[in-house]
């Protein structure tokens, strides 16, 4: 028998009640969930649709229309450090064509048609490609008949392209199809070309180059009618100097040719559209951003039409710190010097000579220039620009950086003031001797500068390597003696950038042998290679005391304006110092005695011409010169430079001439053209003429 016991602390009408009440809780929990949520959603609605209804209907409208900006703007003007405008823009009529919405292929031959009665284009650059697919827009059926029933099937399975089967069709054009078309349909066709090249939104120039005033009136005055056809005023970089600095300013790609290839990733970069006008060479590469213009923005409507946002603003505008004619008198000198060099004997391989003068006390430089002589087709020669050369064809520069040396002896202890040594040749076994160019005695440190020996220069050399010297003997060096001259040498701009604003610039050769008789090389300038500005940032150092100043181009810059004068300067440079040379004072100053004792000798008279108080120093390498441009260098010439400044008390100019290749040395010949002198001489002039 079983017997059911009644637990009295467990009803199951009690549990049926609890979970009805927990039920009801819940629900109640969500309602007002639910009322809050729609009460939230109630007030977002009538924040929209009644308090910012007007707010919320203009952005949708506005994400409903495109944002277009206009046109490149002009660029801004540039100027020489007196303010005389050297780059200024030149307004250039031009017809353009941007196509509308909607419109169709056969609309466009209509207009094409139209416009071709009204303008001049050259038909001459329609290709047979361009001639047949106007055909096929013209001739539908014909072009339908061109592919063949089983070439349909083919594409219907992909198996043909549409390219592939548009490349049929043009084909099977003929000839005598192609000759239904005169002059004028061929002139059409070249125009419908230029309408639909490029991207589709983008403006087509159909033409910017000798457009008549009527061409321009015509289309301005039927705008209505040639739907997508209008005028514009485009602009050019006019020169007002012609040709004067011309490389360095550099160039602006044209509307038609837009960003080149080879910049594309660095301007799409910084947000610039692909048929933008930029800057693509030297200093209108360098300050793009500044010169650029702010184009105007429009917004594109539904009806098509544009309704202008903001308006554009002309590139700001840049005051370098060239002085034009200095630049200007500097360029017909050289000009007039290489030709007549040419005529020299002895100078088969001397073909250019360049020129820097700078500012030592602020590193503005304010005129450089090289110059080269190629042959013609009349048995003469023509001039071209060379100037990028001063930045980017290092040479090997010899004596001038003797100052840099001497500097390196000081620094070491190997010398102090007043040193003297025997200028005597030097000879290491198994290697030709070594002798300055003539045989001095004992000198000290001014003497040997002033009578730029090179036997001074070897001993240092030996010393700073500590190298034990016996006549006709093996010669040991430590070879941190190369990295020591370096150091120095990097300390006066000497094998480093000097970090001019031009966006190339070398810094040369830098030999990777260890011999002691190259060491004794390097201390006299034949070995490392170095480049124009290098030496004129060395001459400016010791000119200026012993501060590497960094050399600039780029003076201010100033707000653009609508009239000529230069109002809100936004931007004024300032010497930048780059280092201290770390050698003391007095020795910098020895240096500068040595200097102005070279001026004073038979070496360096007179290269400064009417200088006041003038300090310097020669250089004469030996250099080598690839004579048949096979890549092998196979003569052996001479390249000689000079490096001054004046006054020497207070340098207000710093100049440097380079000439490689003035001589060759296997001839009989000994004669050595002084094209240097003669150009430091005629530059010196007209600068103190200028300037005092």
């Amino acid at each position: 028998m079983i017997v059911l016991h009644y637990n009295r602390k467990y009803s199951p009408y009690k549990s049926i009640k609890v979970t009805k009440e927990l039920i009801e809780y819940k629900f109640s929990v969500l309602a007002m969930v639910m009322i809050v949520l729609f009460s939230f959603i109630t007030i977002a609605l009538y924040n929209l649709q009644i308090l910012n209804q007007k707010q919320h209907s203009k952005r949708a409208v506005a994400l409903g229309e495109l944002i277009v900006e206009g046109t490149s703007v002009p660029r801004g003007r540039i100027y020489d450090r007196n303010y005389n405008l050297i780059v200024d823009n030149m307004p250039v009529k031009t017809i353009i064509y941007q196509k509308e919405r909607g419109i169709t292929k056969k609309e466009e031959i209509k207009l094409a048609y139209q416009v071709a009665e009204l303008i001049d284009i050259d038909a001459g650059k329609l290709t047979d490609r361009n001639l047949r697919e106007f055909w096929l827009i013209n001739n539908n059926k014909g072009a339908q008949g061109k592919i063949t029933p089983a070439e349909r099937r083919l594409f219907k399975e992909r198996k043909l392209t549409l390219s592939e089967m548009e490349n049929l069709q043009l084909e099977r054009i003929t000839t005598d199809e192609l000759n239904e078309y005169n002059d004028f349909d061929k002139k059409v066709a070249y125009l419908y070309f230029l309408m639909n090249q490029g991207y589709y939104y983008d403006e087509k120039v159909i033409k910017n180059e000798t457009v008549t005033d009527q061409e321009y009136a015509l289309i301005s005055e039927r705008v209505h009618i040639l739907r997508g056809f209008k005028p514009k005023l485009d602009w050019e970089r006019k020169y007002l100097y012609n040709n004067i600095f011309r490389l360095i300013l550099g160039n602006v790609s044209t509307e038609k040719q837009g960003i080149p290839a080879e910049l594309k990733d660095y301007y799409l970069n910084q947000g610039y559209q692909l048929n933008d006008r930029v800057g693509i060479s030297y200093l209108e590469y360098q300050y793009e951003h500044f010169l650029k213009g702010v184009k105007p923005q429009y917004q594109l409507l539904k009806n098509n039409n544009y309704q202008l946002i903001s308006a554009g603003e002309r590139g700001k505008d840049i005051v370098l710190t060239i002085d034009i004619k200095l630049q200007q008198a500097l360029e017909e000198i050289l000009t007039e010097e290489i030709l007549k060099t040419k005529r020299e004997p002895n100078t088969a391989y001397y073909n250019r000579s360049l020129v820097v003068i700078i500012n030592p006390k602020t590193g503005e430089i304010l005129a450089m220039s090289g110059k080269q002589a190629l042959p013609d087709n009349k048995g003469e020669y023509r001039i071209i620009d060379y100037t990028p050369g001063i930045m980017t064809s290092p040479v090997t520069v010899g004596s001038v950086i003797k100052g840099a040396s001497m500097m390196v002896g000081y620094q070491q202890g190997v010398i102090d003031i007043g040193t003297r040594m025997l200028d005597e040749c030097i000879k290491i076994k198994d290697t030709p001797r070594k002798c300055s160019w003539r045989t001095l005695g004992w000198v000290n440190d001014i003497e040997a500068l002033k009578w730029s020996s090179n036997v001074y220069q070897f001993k240092i050399a030996m010393g700073v390597g500590k190298g034990q010297y016996a006549y006709n003997y093996p010669l040991k060096i430590d070879p941190e003696a190369f990295s020591i001259y370096r150091r120095t040498y990097h300390e006066f701009g000497l094998g480093v950038k000097t970090g001019i604003d031009l966006p190339i610039e070398s810094i040369g050769y830098v030999g990777n042998s260890t011999l002691p008789g190259h060491l004794l090389n390097f201390a006299m300038g034949q070995y490392d290679t170095y480049t124009p500005i290098q030496l004129a940032q060395y001459i400016s150092t010791l000119a200026n005391n012993g501060y590497r100043l960094q050399p600039y181009l780029l003076k201010a810059v100033y707000q653009s304006s609508n009239n000529e004068h230069l109002k809100t300067a936004l931007y004024q440079a300032h010497p930048q110092i780059l280092n201290k040379v770390k050698v003391e004072d007095k020795y910098i100053k020895r240096v500068q005695e040595g200097l102005q004792a070279v001026m004073g000798g038979i070496l360096g008279r007179g290269y400064m011409g009417n200088a006041p108080k003038p300090a310097g120093k020669t250089g004469t390498a030996e250099s080598f010169f690839d004579s048949d441009g096979d890549g092998i260098i196979d003569k052996e010439t001479i390249t000689t430079t000079f490096a001054g400044y004046a006054p020497s008390d207070n340098p207000e100019m710093a100049i440097v001439v380079v000439s490689p290749d003035v001589r060759q040395l296997d001839t009989r010949s000994s004669y050595q053209s002084n094209v240097n002198r003669r150009i430091a001489i005629r530059v010196v002039n007209k600068f103190f003429a200028l300037y005092q």
